[in-house]
Parts: structure tokens; C-alpha cells; sequence
């Protein structure tokens, strides 16, 4: 299993930014792709996150992000996206997107991610 984040970044305070996540080798029709950040001094916690199965596909949002995140998926490509608008200061953080292979619930923890991806870094100023 592959997971490659691009899109971070800095930017002002009220401006948007688009994460994506290309995965791979994945065998799996049914699992949870999710995005996860950290901000310096914090507990890494759940931002976002999207089923593959199941036709609209089930999502999760953690409350701060509601109305400003956005989690998507393109079944042809293989990539999740997480545009994210209306940004604050309080949004900056590495951004991880991980897979938990297969899916178990929406709601992730972290003890229920089986695989993590690199990071990329969101500054909001």
C-alpha cells in the first residue's frame, strides 16, 4: 500500500488550500481513506475521512472542519481530495492522509490506521 500527499502549503489566514492523496496497491474494494493532522504540541487527531464502498460514500468530519473541509474521491484515479477553505491559524498542522485496510468505521482512530503516509506541511499566517 502506497499513500503520496501533495498540496500543502502556506497561506493567509481565510484562503484555501487542496490536499490530495494518490493511493496504490491496494487490493481492497472496501476501506476508509482519512487525513489526519498535527499540529506542534498536539495529539494528532482525525480530520476527515471517506469509505470507498458503498455508492455516495459514508463520510466523517471533525467538528472543526465542518462547512470549510470538503473529502472526495476519485474512483479513476485512485486520490482523495480534501479542498479546504476558510482557513485559520488554528488549521496549521502536518496533514497525514492514511488508509485502514479494510474498513472498519468512519470514525478512525489512531490505533485503527494501517498505513500512514509521508505528511505535508499546512501553514496558515
Amino acid at each position: 500500500v502506497q499513500l503520496v500527499e501533495s498540496g500543502g502549503g502556506s497561506v493567509q489566514a481565510g484562503g484555501s488550500l487542496r490536499l490530495s492523496c494518490a493511493t496504490s496497491r491496494i487490493t481492497y474494494s472496501n476501506y476508509c481513506v482519512a487525513w489526519f493532522r498535527q499540529a506542534p504540541g498536539k495529539e494528532r487527531e482525525a480530520v476527515a475521512a471517506i469509505r470507498t464502498a458503498g455508492g455516495n460514500g459514508v463520510r466523517y468530519y471533525a467538528d472543526s472542519v465542518k462547512g470549510r473541509f470538503t473529502i472526495s474521491r476519485d474512483g479513476s484515479k485512485d486520490t482523495v481530495y480534501l479542498p479546504m477553505n476558510n482557513l485559520n491559524v488554528k488549521d496549521t498542522a502536518t496533514y497525514y492522509c492514511v488508509a485502514s485496510i479494510p474498513y472498519r468505521r468512519i470514525e478512525l482512530s489512531k490505533s485503527e490506521v494501517t498505513t500512514w503516509g509521508q505528511g505535508t506541511q499546512v501553514t496558515v499566517s
